[in-house]
């Protein structure tokens, strides 16, 4: 069976809102974040159908808070707490929270080609 630890998956983010350790696990991600600072994601999801992520993620908060919120619905998880996000989410996390989430990866993928460019798009406009 494929098998991941926080430890062994390769750090693919690592900016100040943000460090993202990832690996595949057959047709799925595993995502381990950790969030130094608050962090809102809001603007890295403009573009996608209704500005939200499109991608549905199952997770653990390790600590501090996720909210996500829903075009109806705003829905907080806390250190502890199991979730289901399904599409149609933007993340607001505080800082020091932490995470794991399984997502599908090709929906991922989809939804992180977006991120990105929104990402290079918001670093060149600061300059």
């Amino acid at each position: 069976m494929p098998r991941t630890r926080k430890d062994e998956a390769p750090l693919l983010v690592d900016a100040p809102v943000i460090q993202g350790r990832y690996a595949e696990l057959d047709d799925y991600t595993v995502s381990f974040e950790t969030f130094p600072g608050d962090a809102d994601g809001t603007e890295a999801f403009r573009g996608l159908p209704d500005d939200r992520c499109q991608c549905p993620h199952w997770g653990l908060v390790l600590s501090g808070r996720l909210t996500l919120h829903y075009r109806d619905s705003i829905e907080t998880y806390q250190a502890g707490d199991a979730y289901y996000a399904p599409p149609g989410h933007v993340p607001v996390v505080a800082a020091g929270t932490e995470t794991v989430a399984f997502s599908p990866t090709a929906a991922l993928e989809r939804t992180m080609t977006v991120v990105a460019a929104n990402v290079t798009l918001a670093e060149g406009g600061a300059r």
